[in-house]
């Protein structure tokens, strides 16, 4: 149990790190606005997977994941000097798509919402 929370622990920071460097730093213009979601790191801290929204369509989407995928090296040993960790953890990048997916939701809430009450205020006429 310990080391999953310490893991948990190791991955909010790397989060914030990792947020700074590509606000910051990386210079990249392949990468567009990114978010960073989540970090989870195993158990044993080797391997951190991170989670990113982009902001964007598909192309713009694909290009910041490989220019993430290029930075990956230099957010590495970044990560490595700030942390101070005994092992530095891989960095793999994932796209998260559940912000859009849950505007996408909320936005067809909305017209469900919209279409119940034309269809109150056609009944009504």
């Amino acid at each position: 149990m310990a080391g999953s929370q310490r893991a948990a622990r190791v991955g909010e920071e790397m989060r914030d790190i990792l947020a700074e460097l590509l606000r910051d730093e990386v210079k990249d213009p392949r990468i567009g606005f990114v978010s960073i979601v989540k970090v989870e790191v195993s158990r044993d801290l080797r391997h951190a997977k991170i989670y990113v929204s982009v902001l964007g369509n598909e192309q713009q989407k694909a290009e910041t994941m490989k220019g993430l995928t290029s930075a990956t090296g230099f957010l590495r040993s970044e990560v490595a000097r700030r942390l101070q960790l005994r092992y530095t953890p891989e960095l793999h990048f994932t796209l998260d798509e559940s912000i859009e997916h849950g505007q996408r939701i909320a936005q067809l809430l909305v017209q469900v919402q919209q279409e119940q009450k034309q269809r109150a205020e056609d009944k009504d006429e």
